[in-house]
């Protein structure tokens, strides 16, 4: 068998609004490391989408390891969905750590997002809840209390 290497290079999220969406996850603590907005041929041809144009963002967590890249559609139109789900199949949910949960929901209030239902803590590991963020975006954020 033809051994390869794989790496994760980022998750993908189309958003309604992307200046909203930016400024929520920049406020939690990610970086924007590119912005463009793309369109062409080779942008239809590698998505499957006719006429393809939208606006990207990059963004990036602090320590370099995970990334991931906004769109907000300009052709063809954004689709509305209804927010998904947490049982829904399919993509649903990004996940981050953070090293002060009640800091980082103050700051997801701040854009109006707030857990679905509150905060749970998983045995004697972690604090973490799931909360709606811009384009109503699942996002789980978890503390660590065993770095505490």
């Amino acid at each position: 068998m033809h051994s390869m290497t794989i790496t994760l290079e980022n998750v993908g999220i189309a958003v309604r609004d992307i200046e909203a969406t930016v400024a929520f996850f920049t406020d939690l603590g990610l970086v924007v490391v590119g912005r463009d907005t793309i369109s062409g041929e080779w942008a239809d041809t590698a998505v499957g989408l006719d006429g393809n144009h939208a606006k990207i963002a990059v963004l990036t967590t602090p320590d370099g390891r995970g990334q991931i890249e906004l769109f907000e559609y300009l052709h063809p139109d954004a689709i509305e969905t209804e927010p998904t789900r947490p049982n829904e199949i399919g993509m649903h949910r990004i996940a981050f750590s953070v090293d002060n949960l009640d800091a980082a929901l103050e700051v997801a209030a701040k854009h109006g997002c707030h857990p679905l239902r509150g905060v749970a803590t998983y045995g004697d590991a972690y604090r973490l809840t799931y909360l709606r963020g811009p384009s109503g975006i699942l996002v789980m954020l978890a503390e660590d209390l065993k770095k505490a």
